[in-house]
């Protein structure tokens, strides 16, 4: 079992950046790929990013890739989703979640969910 808890999102201007967090409780953490969606009202939830245990692998929808980054710090128990250059239409809920699968870029596949965090982009 997995707790998920986000943190970090808020208003930011275009072009901005935004780190979000997201700490995990138990103690299998280090086992699990981490992933980040999104969501906004109406639409289904989007892969954003993702990660592997180890972090050696990291999986990017194309819409993040050159602007955001995914990590993690399994001491800390804690992945990370660096966003910079945000734009209007990443405004959306940002939710992380962990699977006891390999990489995986479909909700379905992830087991464990947080509350979600919002992120608003103005123009």
């Amino acid at each position: 079992q997995v707790q998920l808890v986000e943190s970090g999102g808020g208003l930011v201007q275009a072009g901005g950046s935004l780190r979000l967090s997201c700490a995990a409780s138990g103690r299998t953490f280090s086992t699990y790929t981490m992933g980040w969606f999104r969501q906004t009202p109406g639409k289904e939830r989007e892969f954003v990013a993702a990660i592997s245990w180890s972090g050696s692998s990291t999986a990017y929808a194309d819409s993040a890739k050159g602007r955001f980054t995914i990590s993690r710090d399994n001491a800390k128990n804690t992945v990370y989703l660096q966003m910079n250059s945000l734009k209007p239409e990443d405004t959306a809920v940002y939710y992380c979640a962990a699977t006891a699968q390999t990489m995986g870029v479909a909700s379905y596949e992830y087991a464990y969910w947080g509350q979600g965090t919002q992120v608003t982009v103005s123009s």
